[in-house]
């Protein structure tokens, strides 16, 4: 075994136990998401008392669709109130390993404090379905104090916000302007569990955060994402 080879058998050996359902991180796999994946439209999942609604599917260089989720206290999110500041969705599972190392050890240990600072809104949202890896407010709650995670973690319980963005790993990240349209989804960056896929390491969503406050278009609107697949419900 070359050591160029090891980092990626390493990866592919953690993607074997991805979708086991355990109370302790699984181990993942280093599959990438399309870099424009197809989503189906479900019904949304809005906060207590609210009507559900038919979700738009998310297109680059359109409006994000509209949502409403709640957070781990209970206080309704809904997309269109953040208009006029930069919102990031972090699709999200605190039991995922490529999550746990990004919060970890790896940029998203400090990334969204330091872009709240800014103005950035940062919502992590979590489409894990009952019974699967990392679902539900405990297991939430554990990973928001385990990962000293400051911003909002929303619950999309039945997958309609997930489904509608097109969100199939975590992390996936999708960037919106100010405006409210979609400008960034894809990968957090070009590095699975710190190993950049070639050469040197790429912040797509800084870099797409960085286009914004410069007054640009974003330069890469849309990359591959990678980590474990996002727990829908089982339907």
């Amino acid at each position: 075994m070359t050591l160029r080879s090891s980092p990626l058998l390493c990866l592919c050996s953690l993607l074997l136990a991805c979708d086991k359902p355990q109370p302790t991180p699984d181990t993942p796999t280093n599959e990438t998401a399309p870099a424009a994946a197809k989503s189906e439209t479900k019904p949304a999942a809005h906060g207590a008392g609210e009507a559900k609604a038919a979700l738009a599917s998310a297109v680059i260089g359109q409006p994000a669709p509209e949502f409403t989720l709640t957070d781990l206290d209970g206080t309704a999110h809904t997309l269109s109130q953040y208009r006029g500041k930069t919102v990031v969705l972090e699709w999200f599972n605190p039991q995922c390993p490529f999550v746990m190392h990004a919060h970890g050890e790896g940029p998203q240990r400090d990334m969204a404090a330091k872009e709240t600072a800014q103005g950035v809104v940062w919502l992590s949202i979590n489409s894990g379905g009952p019974g699967r890896q990392g679902h539900g407010v405990e297991a939430n709650r554990a990973g928001v104090k385990a990962f000293a995670i400051a911003n909002p973690v929303l619950l999309d319980e039945d997958g309609a916000v997930g489904h509608a963005y097109g969100a199939e790993k975590t992390p996936h990240m999708f960037v919106v302007s100010p405006e409210g349209t979609l400008v960034y989804r894809g990968g957090l960056d070009n590095a699975p569990m710190g190993v950049p896929n070639e050469g040197e390491r790429i912040d797509y969503v800084g870099a797409a955060l960085a286009d914004l406050r410069a007054g640009n278009a974003v330069a890469t609107a849309e990359t591959a994402a990678y980590g474990c697949t996002v727990k829908y419900a089982k339907s």
